[in-house]
């Protein structure tokens, strides 16, 4: 009776496990299948889900418009360099409030937290005339500082979590070796780290990103990522839905493929600790 109930259970749990994933996916696979329609087909009512004639025109209008490659580009470089910019000062961040704690540590990480609930146009104004004194307006290397600012707080929250499942004797040990501060970081704690440091590279490098807020405001032409390349396709004689879902297919298809390769990594980093 009692392997029954825990039978019906386990598969009530997939089956709302299931349509959760499948509610969440559906607006991708709408945007994906939008993408090869025509202009008339993608605002037909009711809605084509299938039936209709698939086209590949949206894709090679916008391939000739817009330079896909140098969209492609920045986002690499501005979400791969604030992501390692990121981890450079989190670590030792993280290691320090860990393993060396103060009175003021929970403090700390709260108002770190904090500041994730401001919203982002009450600083964009400052930052904006920040930037242009400092000639960083429209630059790869202003957003890789702002992307990093914006995801230190969680990057150093959740290495503070997996460094906290670390017998912290393992490092007394080390010290107690001879080893520097410096071997103790690299030769011993990162790679007992490794699963929580790769899941937070790629929640990193993730929201990097998705993130259009600052990289529609700080940027116009040479630094522009895939969020700006995505926006060019609102124009003023109105919104062109099935060019526009083409180009958001070629923009978050990148990050897909990493998330579909990277998600076991992704799901053992995030649950790193949590099993004695």
């Amino acid at each position: 009776m009692a392997r029954a109930v825990t039978s019906r259970r386990k598969l009530i749990n997939t089956g709302i496990a299931w349509a959760i994933g499948l509610l969440i996916f559906f607006p991708i696979l709408w945007t994906i299948l939008t993408s090869f329609k025509t202009e008339a087909q993608a605002i037909a009512s009711p809605p084509l889900f299938i039936n209709f004639d698939w086209t590949l025109e949206n894709y090679g209008v916008v391939m000739e418009r817009s330079n896909y490659a140098r969209f492609l580009w920045n986002s690499i470089i501005i979400a791969g360099g604030s992501t390692i910019l990121g981890l450079i000062i989190a670590v030792p961040a993280a290691w320090s409030m860990a393993f060396v704690p103060s009175k003021r540590t929970k403090d700390i990480l709260l108002w770190m937290l904090s500041t994730k609930m401001l919203p982002a146009v009450g600083v964009l104004y400052p930052i904006y005339l920040l930037f242009i004194q400092l000639g960083l307006l429209d630059s790869r290397a202003g957003l890789v500082i702002v992307m990093m600012l914006i995801n230190l707080p969680i990057i150093i929250w959740m290495l503070y979590t997996y460094f906290r499942e670390i017998p912290g004797e393992i490092l007394e040990a080390a010290r107690m070796d001879g080893a520097t501060l410096k071997e103790e970081l690299i030769y011993i704690l990162t790679p007992m780290a490794i699963p929580g440091i790769a899941s937070t590279m790629l929640l990193n490098f993730i929201l990097a990103w998705n993130e259009a807020f600052w990289t529609l405001n700080l940027t116009a032409v040479d630094a522009a990522p895939l969020t700006a390349f995505i926006a060019s396709y609102s124009s003023p004689e109105g919104l062109f839905f099935a060019k526009l879902s083409a180009a958001s297919t070629m923009a978050i298809a990148p990050i897909l493929i990493l998330g579909w390769f990277s998600q076991k990594q992704l799901v053992r980093g995030l649950t790193f600790g949590a099993v004695k």
